[in-house]
């Protein structure tokens, strides 16, 4: 998924940065707001496991200070190895969809301008 991603937010990049002459803005903003919607969700869905697995981290570290378990050392390390890599991964899609939505401020001001210029407003 960082791969797509990112990969997709280049392309916009590289898109809005050389647009060739017959460029549908209006196609473009819709393609990225269909985008933008599978990343949010994916943002969505990683949230809610990275808090889960936060929560499951503090419960067992909880437990471990209250009755002072030794077996449950195993645990809390397992739930931190998968913890730190989906804090990781969620910072990475926070961040694109963060510049997604610049990009999607900038497709949009370029759909008006097309129809200033179509127009002649």
């Amino acid at each position: 998924m960082k791969k797509r991603i990112i990969g997709y937010r280049m392309k916009i990049d590289m898109l809005l940065a050389q647009p060739p002459k017959d460029a549908d803005w209006k196609l473009v903003l819709q393609e990225h707001l269909t985008q933008v919607s599978f990343f949010q969700h994916e943002r969505l869905i990683h949230l809610i496991v990275t808090v889960t697995f936060a929560i499951l981290t503090t419960i067992a570290l909880a437990i471990y200070c209250i009755a002072e378990y030794i077996p449950i050392l195993v645990l809390i390390a397992l739930l931190l190895i998968l913890l730190i890599p989906y804090i990781g991964h969620y910072y990475t899609l926070e961040n694109e969809v963060q510049k997604m939505y610049r990009q999607y401020d900038e497709i949009l001001h370029r759909v008006k301008d097309d129809k200033r210029t179509r127009y002649g407003i």
